[in-house]
């Protein structure tokens, strides 16, 4: 083998994983935006879910791709895991397309047909054409086609020069012994799982088996295990990009691992006993590329009806290995309205609450969570935030659809009030789950820029959190037990938070002003102190709404705020005196850093 040879190789090993790359990237530009809709809704069943992993896999030619969109559905709560199973089994058939593709090279005659659909013949005149496509034509949708026509030839030409480059190993004695080798099926299985690892797609991996199959010493006891180790390395890239993700998210990631592993390892074990007992008449027989193809195929096909009775064994194994605690199973659940008490409106009405009480604390948590994401970022935090914040957005479409189909019963002027109010509860905890959700994007802007606030703005930062996370701890108990008194007190608490915001931005663009801040952080400060006022306003119109049911009047947050600031003494007056002490002072003599709060 010369040099002329070996560059050849990797040059079609270049080639060839170059345009599978860029024929996979246009392919998901024409069809991802409706990948993910389909994904959605024809997946009611694990059979569908193999249809359509299969479908959207063989467009796309990546099953780790159509896996991680799996994860991303799962993730955002937009899928079940139950449903990701029949689709990732899917996905492991569908990127067998692209060995049935190159399996064409193997055509050959005389006649001019045959010579037409070689890709030897036609990989040249489909990389012209999609070079015209790509480089002439401005719209998108043409350049996208002519990126995967691209991709196609270029492919196939690859194919054809790593056909050129291993054609002298079929007289190389080594290359032939360790061909050999690989009959044994854990070395086998070992070298088409860490190539597969490498170059992250299966579809490639098989690709260059079945270039090496031209040297004819490429056997069915040989490509077995090869093939078989191919299936488990493309369950490991999958892997690598669920940091950040939802328990759930993680656990589909982990079905993907399981079904490639153990179908392999029950696929292995089978062809081997077979051979050791009833035997493989073709055992030592050279594969061709077609021959590769089926089998490869053939064996994803046959793991995924093996394993089709069984989807539910995948989600135990899931759940088994990223496990969940019991009161995060609680905290993370949906509540449960029944329709069958539109028959009782009261008890309706009382369910409904009951499920607003919950959607509270999750928002109140998620503040929680997001605001020390200003000190100490951390992806996994984040991850929590928003699969609690999709919970939240779905809660709220749940409850707002229940109580106004329960608008259209029979109730007294008392209970259609209290449905109408009941929304407006929804609407202001939804809106203070998204400004919690906005903290944590302005943590994520100061970890990718890799700037801090000062030691100072931080300690404003934790004092403000902290008065934040206590109004909106108010608004919660008042609201949980209807305690229009308690609601009184979250007017003043409100009022503080206003001044010291007031007082933050002006000290904190003193700083600016001074270069004692950067001005990176001091955007992302004032945003954090708009998001934070933002939250205790709404604190504000859930206790004007409480204190407004229970007198009978209808109280917006501005009146109640104008009758609360026009009595200066009082209760009012004597709390607000008091938040004054406890923020406003303590940010005048904020010296010693203070604890996050929990």
């Amino acid at each position: 083998m010369d040099i002329t040879h070996i560059t050849s190789l990797l040059g079609g090993v270049a080639l060839f994983l170059y345009g599978m790359t860029i024929m996979g990237a246009g392919l998901e530009k024409v069809a991802g935006g409706k990948m993910q809709s389909v994904l959605q809704r024809l997946t009611s069943s694990t059979l569908k879910g193999v249809l359509f992993g299969t479908l959207i896999t063989g467009v796309i030619q990546s099953s780790a791709g159509t896996v991680v969109i799996c994860i991303g559905l799962v993730n955002s709560g937009i899928m079940t895991l139950t449903q990701s199973v029949g689709v990732i089994m899917g996905a492991n058939i569908g990127t067998t397309v692209t060995g049935q593709l190159i399996r064409l090279s193997d055509i050959s005659g005389d006649s001019l047909l045959l010579t037409l659909i070689q890709p030897k013949t036609f990989a040249p005149v489909v990389a012209f054409c999609g070079m015209i496509l790509y480089v002439f034509c401005r719209a998108a949708k043409k350049k996208n086609i002519g990126q995967i026509l691209l991709g196609f030839g270029i492919l196939f030409t690859g194919m054809s020069l790593m056909d050129t480059g291993v054609t002298p190993l079929k007289e190389s004695a080594a290359f032939q012994q360790l061909f050999v080798s690989m009959s044994n099926p854990i070395l086998g299985l070992l070298v088409g799982l860490v190539a597969t690892v490498v170059i992250q797609s299966s579809s490639a991996s098989v690709g260059i088996l079945q270039a090496l199959s031209s040297t004819g010493l490429v056997t069915f006891g040989s490509a077995i295990p090869i093939l078989m180790g191919a299936h488990i390395g493309t369950a490991f890239t999958p892997l690598l990009t669920v940091g950040g993700s939802s328990k759930d998210g993680k656990r589909a990631a982990f079905i993907h691992l399981y079904f490639n592993i153990i179908g392999s390892l029950v696929l292995l074990v089978g062809i081997y006993a077979i051979k050791y007992t009833v035997g493989f008449p073709m055992w030592d027989d050279v594969m061709n590329k077609g021959a590769i193809a089926n089998v490869h195929t053939l064996s994803s096909v046959i793991a995924m009806i093996l394993f089709l009775p069984f989807a539910g064994v995948l989600t135990k194994l899931s759940r088994m290995t990223i496990r969940d605690n019991e009161e995060e199973s609680q905290e993370l659940s949906m509540p449960v309205l029944d329709e069958r008490l539109y028959n009782s409106p009261a008890v309706a009405l009382q369910q409904a609450k009951s499920a607003v009480v919950k959607m509270s604390s999750r928002a109140d948590r998620n503040l929680s969570l997001a605001a020390p994401l200003l000190v100490t970022y951390d992806v996994d935090t984040v991850a929590r935030v928003n699969v609690r914040e999709n919970l939240i957005d779905r809660m709220e479409v749940t409850i707002t659809n229940y109580l106004i189909k329960l608008a259209d019963c029979e109730l007294t002027d008392e209970e259609s009030h209290t449905v109408s109010e009941l929304l407006n509860f929804v609407t202001e905890y939804e809106r203070i789950g998204d400004y919690a959700v906005n903290l944590t994007e302005s943590a994520g802007e100061l970890s990718d820029k890799e700037v801090h606030f000062s030691e100072q703005a931080r300690r404003e930062v934790m004092l403000l959190s902290s008065a934040v996370e206590e109004v909106v701890g108010l608004a919660n108990r008042a609201f949980a037990e209807g305690d229009a008194h308690a609601a009184a007190s979250v007017e003043p608490l409100e009022e503080t938070i206003d001044d010291l915001c007031e007082t933050l931005r002006s000290q904190h663009i003193s700083r600016l002003k001074d270069g004692v801040c950067q001005i990176d952080t001091g955007v992302v400060f004032l945003d954090v102190l708009n998001n934070m006022e933002r939250i205790a306003d709404h604190c504000s119109n859930i206790a004007a709404r409480l204190i407004g049911m229970e007198s009978g009047d209808e109280l917006d947050a501005h009146k109640l705020k104008r009758i609360l600031h026009e009595t200066t003494g009082g209760d009012y007056g004597s709390q607000l005196a008091e938040y004054r002490h406890k923020y406003l002072d303590a940010l005048n003599g904020l010296k010693e850093p203070l604890t996050l709060p929990q």
